[in-house]
């Protein structure tokens, strides 16, 4: 009788044993369903997020084009005005020497207006 006694008391063990296997495989299963859900969301976030960065960084570099291109022409347009505006100065100095040489001006005020435009150059 005593060996029935231990081999009813294994088959319990085991009986518990095999129960709390099948609960803990259970809630495993549980577990594992909610990772893989959070897991989904957490990926179509990250994929929403990356999208409208990737939105945000488009427009900001049209924009900092723009910006760069306009800085450009507005540099170009200066150095034309600037070159421009000192041959017309340099045109205009040979001709005050005429009218200098002419007599048209004196010295005096050929000088003036030589030291005006050569403060503009």
């Amino acid at each position: 009788m005593a060996t029935k006694k231990k081999v009813g008391y294994i088959e319990r063990f085991l009986k518990k044993a095999d129960k709390a296997i099948d609960d803990g495989v259970k809630r495993a299963d549980e577990v594992l369903e909610d990772a893989v859900e959070f897991g989904t969301m957490t990926a179509k976030q990250a994929a929403k997020a990356s999208k409208d960065i990737q939105l945000r960084a488009k427009k900001e570099s049209e924009a900092i084009h723009k910006k760069g291109t306009k800085k450009i022409e507005e540099g170009l347009s200066a150095a034309k005005n600037a070159t421009s505006n000192t041959e017309e100065d340099l045109a205009t100095l040979e001709k005050l020497g005429k009218l200098r040489k002419a007599g048209v001006l004196t010295e005096k005020e050929f000088q003036a207006k030589k030291k005006k435009i050569l403060e503009r150059i």
